[in-house]
């Protein structure tokens, strides 16, 4: 997959289908929309995806927003995903000005746009003016093709990223999980940590995720664990070990099963399946490790199930 970014000159010289979108969280109501761009590029097109590099609301109402893919793991996603051309396009003043028309013009001709693919809640262009009717008036003039498509729904709502984002601050992980078709995940650098863990027999893996990645609840989940092409079995912490030090940023812990091994500066990604208990402040590290040599009993339980 192409990754271009950092430009609003983007250009892609094969015919496309094209989508557009936040794409926060490549989610079960995305589905339809990739079928249909995987019908196209059967068809001979190449299928491009167009989106933006922060959520436009943190610039548009400077608010502070948790994503639930980073730019980085939407990468990923999308090359998995058969995804030939990823544009990640900076939301500049002049994007965010301009008319909507103009809008499709720019993509239609640098990205030589034959079909679009878009959900009926699209919107694009200055004010957000634009939406899929607007689209289908122009594709004439412009010479592409518009396919639209419903939401999918789950208990009565669409699914969204705003659903997806819901239920991970609940804590409710498979739920997430269910709506997302996938396990809900962190990918980042493992970091020396204070080692804690290591002196009392139970060693872990340490992450601090990107500032904009939205986690679960601080406590304690049943993890996968990807190292490269290895899976591992894991027990994971999300918080900010208050045992050890109340100053300590909001990071992923994770003790691996039946692993040994250097996995310092090493890309690691954490998948998580089930919440086991909120994060709590022990009377001593004696006490922390009782609790954890459970929570660890608890994940080899999970597992065998």
């Amino acid at each position: 997959m192409k990754y271009i970014r950092n430009t609003t000159d983007f250009y892609i010289e094969e015919n496309t289908v094209l989508s557009l979108g936040k794409f926060d969280g490549i989610h079960r109501g995305h589905e339809l929309l990739l079928e249909h761009m995987a019908a196209k590029k059967n068809e001979g097109l190449s299928a491009a995806i167009f989106t933006f590099d922060i959520p436009p609301r943190k610039n548009v109402e400077h608010a502070e927003v948790k994503v639930l893919t980073t730019n980085d793991e939407k990468v990923h996603i999308f090359e998995q995903l058969g995804i030939d051309y990823l544009v990640e396009c900076p939301f500049t003043k002049e994007i965010m000005c301009m008319e909507a028309e103009d809008f499709i013009e720019k993509i239609v001709r640098q990205l030589h746009v034959k079909c679009m693919v878009v959900g009926e809640d699209f919107h694009f262009g200055h004010n957000r003016r634009g939406d899929y009717r607007m689209l289908r008036q122009y594709a004439r003039k412009y010479d592409y093709e518009v396919i639209v498509v419903k939401k999918m729904q789950e208990d009565a709502r669409d699914i969204s990223s705003t659903f997806v984002r819901e239920e991970i601050i609940k804590g409710n992980i498979e739920k997430a999980n269910h709506l997302l078709g996938y396990r809900y995940f962190v990918t980042s650098v493992v970091e020396h940590g204070n080692q804690i863990g290591r002196t009392i027999g139970i060693p872990t893996i340490n992450q601090v995720p990107a500032e904009e990645k939205l986690l679960p609840p601080n406590g304690v989940y049943v993890t996968e664990v990807y190292i490269g092409e290895q899976k591992y079995r894991g027990i994971t912490n999300v918080g900010c070990k208050p045992t050890v030090g109340m100053r300590n940023p909001i990071g992923v812990e994770t003790h691996l099963l039946d692993f040994a091994g250097d996995v310092y500066d090493k890309v690691v990604t954490v998948e998580f399946l089930s919440r086991v208990r909120a994060e709590r402040k022990f009377s001593s590290i004696e006490e922390l490790k009782n609790q954890m040599q459970n929570d660890i009993a608890y994940g080899r339980t999970f597992f065998m199930r």
